[in-house]
Formats: C-alpha cells, sequence, structure tokens
C-alpha cells in the first residue's frame, strides 16, 4: 500500500548500531527502528533466544501458560511497580487496550465517566481510537467520524487541564517525553501535578511510554525522573528489540474492571516475542544500558548544544533527555536528513523540522562523534 514515503535504498542486515544496504554501503543507525533497535542489530543474546524459542514452540495461544509469558510479566510488573501485565503486538495496540481498561474502569463508577484527555502534538497510534487520542488533525483527516470521549489540551500546560477535568473524566493520557510531536519536554513538576489532579477528580493517569520505555531515557520508564507513578502504563517499541510486542500494566485497582472475555488478542506474548523480550531485559541489565543511556545521552545532548553554538542560524533548540534527542531545526528537516544518509548516517526529522536521534542503547561515545561529524559536514554545508 502506498502509505510509506520510502527512502531509496534497500537495508540487508546490521550489525551493532550499524545497517548495510543491497550495494554493501554501510550506515551508523541513529534511528535504530524508530527506538526500537535498542540492542543494536544482530545482538547474540537476542538472536540466541530467538532462535532457541523458534526451535522449541512459537505460538499455542493465551487459552495456555508459558513459563516466558509469565516471567516477562513478573519483570515489568516489578520494574513497573504495578501488579497486572497484558500482553499484546504493538503500541498501538497497547494504547488501545489502556483506553478499553480505562472506559470500563471509569463505567463501573459511573456511567458518565468515559471522557479521555489527551495532549495535543502527542502520538498515540494508528488505530481509530488511538487515532483520535493523537491530537494531531493530519493523523485523524480522512477517518471521520472518530470515536467520542476524547478531548485535547496543550501539552505541559497545567492550567488548561485542570479547567477540562471534571468528574466525568476518567482518563489523562499523556507521553512522558512527546516523541513524534518532536521531543517535546515538560517542565519537572507538570507530571507531580498532573498526578494530583487525576488523584481529585478519580481519574486514571495513562502514561504513554512506547517511546521512552525500557531505559531510553536513563531510566526503565521515563516517570521515574518525575516522582510520580501512573495507574496505566504502555510500552512497545525497544521491549523486545524488533520482535513485534506491546504491552499495558495496571495497577490491581485497574486491572480489576476486566474479566474473562472482556480483552484479547491471538498472537498476544507468544513465546517468541515474550523470549525476546525477556533477552532484551536480561542484556539490559546485564551490560549496564540504562546507566550508559544515561552517560552518553547527556554526551550526545552535550555534542548537539556545540553543534547550536556554531551554527546558531540552524538550530534553535536541542531537548531530550538520555538517549532521545531532539534538535530543533529552522529549516525543514527533511534535507538535512537525506544527506546524512547520503554520507552514511541515519537520523529521522519529526514534525517537519526536528531532528530526532534514537540510537541503541549500547552505542558508545565514538559512535556519537561519528555521527554528529557527518551531521556537522551536512550542517555547514547548508550554510555555506
Amino acid at each position: 500500500m502506498p502509505v510509506f514515503a520510502r527512502y531509496s535504498i534497500v537495508l540487508t542486515h546490521g550489525e551493532g548500531p550499524y545497517v548495510y544496504d543491497s550495494e554493501g554501503k554501510k550506515y551508523i543507525d541513529f534511528l535504530a527502528g524508530i527506538a526500537v533497535n535498542v540492542l543494536g542489530h544482530a545482538h547474540p543474546k537476542l538472536v540466541a533466544a530467538v532462535a532457541e524459542q523458534a526451535g522449541k514452540i512459537i505460538h499455542c495461544s493465551n487459552l495456555y501458560y508459558t513459563e516466558g509469558q509469565a516471567m516477562l510479566a513478573k519483570s515489568l510488573a516489578t520494574a513497573s511497580g504495578l501488579d497486572k501485565v497484558f500482553i499484546g503486538n504493538s503500541g498501538a495496540e497497547a494504547n488501545e487496550g489502556a483506553i478499553k481498561l480505562a472506559r470500563k474502569y471509569g463505567k463501573a463508577i459511573h456511567p458518565d465517566k468515559v471522557q479521555i484527555i489527551t495532549a495535543e502534538h502527542s502520538f498515540h497510534g494508528r488505530t481509530l481510537a488511538t487515532l483520535t487520542a493523537t491530537a494531531q488533525p493530519k493523523y485523524q483527516h480522512g477517518y471521520e467520524p472518530l470515536p467520542g470521549g476524547f478531548d485535547y489540551v496543550p501539552f505541559n500546560d497545567i492550567a488548561a487541564l485542570e479547567a477540562a477535568m471534571s468528574d466525568k473524566t476518567c482518563a489523562v493520557m499523556l507521553e512522558p517525553i512527546q516523541g513524534e510531536g518532536g521531543v517535546n519536554m515538560p517542565d519537572q513538576d507538570y507530571f507531580i501535578k498532573v498526578r494530583a489532579l487525576c488523584d481529585r477528580y478519580g481519574a486514571l493517569l495513562i502514561l504513554d511510554e512506547i517511546q521512552t520505555g525500557i531505559g531510553r531515557t536513563g531510566k526503565m520508564f521515563a516517570y521515574e525522573h518525575y516522582g510520580i507513578k501512573p495507574d496505566i502504563v504502555t510500552l512497545a517499541k525497544g521491549l523486545a528489540g524488533g520482535v513485534p510486542i506491546g504491552a499495558f500494566i495496571a495497577s490491581n485497582k485497574v486491572a480489576s474492571a476486566f474479566g474473562p472475555g472482556d480483552h484479547g488478542s491471538t498472537f498476544g506474548g507468544n513465546p517468541l516475542a515474550c523470549a525476546a523480550a525477556n533477552a532484551v531485559i536480561n542484556s539490559i541489565q546485564e551490560e549496564k544500558l540504562i546507566n550508559n543511556a544515561q552517560v552518553i545521552g547527556e554526551y550526545l545532548i552535550a555534542q548537539l548544544n556545540a553543534l547550536k553554538e556554531k551554527y546558531p542560524a540552524l538550530i534553535s533548540e536541542v531537548r531530550g533527555k538520555g538517549l532521545m534527542a531532539g534538535a530543533k531545526l529552522t529549516i525543514p528537516g527533511r534535507e538535512i536528513v537525506n544527506s546524512c544518509m547520503n554520507q552514511g548516517a541515519i537520523i529521522n526529522c519529526t514534525a517537519g523540522d526536528v531532528l530526532r536521534f534514537v540510537p541503541p542503547l549500547n552505542i558508545t561515545k565514538g559512535h556519537v562523534d561519528e555521527m554528529t561529524a557527518i551531521l556537522e559536514k551536512t550542517l555547514a554545508a547548508v550554510q555555506l
């Protein structure tokens, strides 16, 4: 289907933070499948886990227990401080499930407690419900009528959120850092105030950690930076290092709104995906990649800020946390991305003018230097 504006290269394989195309050209990958390949490419432990599981059992349906699924659920519940886990196949599914759970929970309190508030410039998925939650008209156009019960407020505007909330609010759904919206950062106390408002109105706080979770920001979950805990958290992208998976985690109180038959997934939590996710979580812990994301992330942002100082006419702001960084440009970013790719660096532009960097969590300072050298060469050529 003609839904992707693809680049004119064919990627064939990868190793570590590098990928190669069909012509044998090598690229340093600072997009990582859009924050997915957290261990890079062809990580030996991930490869071994998938191969071993494929030789045992790939799928058996959720009518039965499997050990890998139980291990993954326990790991996620323990890491999040929440209690119950549902495993699906994608981020959109995870957010769709979270929305369903919130509605079910709200209606048990009062039939009119159905409002879900999300933020402008958010991105929550491509299904009809998650598309509606995504408060960007460009993604919604042509799919009307959209599901009802969603309202939008500016991100990082606590007064606007308070004005929109009432006893009819069943949930507030936010990204700890907006990814597709342009790596938009909240004030340090914003989520503390959001948590307090949700508590005041008996509303659930859903945090979409699909892009920010699994160590990306220098914490297992980005909400740990803000000293709060959500009622529901959603995950996908980096969770299985490239094998499709999604999950939402909830407290016992909230999860009890679901009963048998209220939600499900044919492929969700299959043994292959769970084996991959368990390998990723184990590798992140054994290789201390969360700390690496923090340390190398600080270095990456420092190097981007150095480029901002050198090219102030092109870069107006650098923002981010850990290995999720953005450089806001004063010009459209597509040609910058194209030029970097031609020179052997894969980066991304989101929101039209924000260069986004979401590399594997196991990169080094040398890899950052390699990428920023290519970016600097591109910026220098543009400034001329």
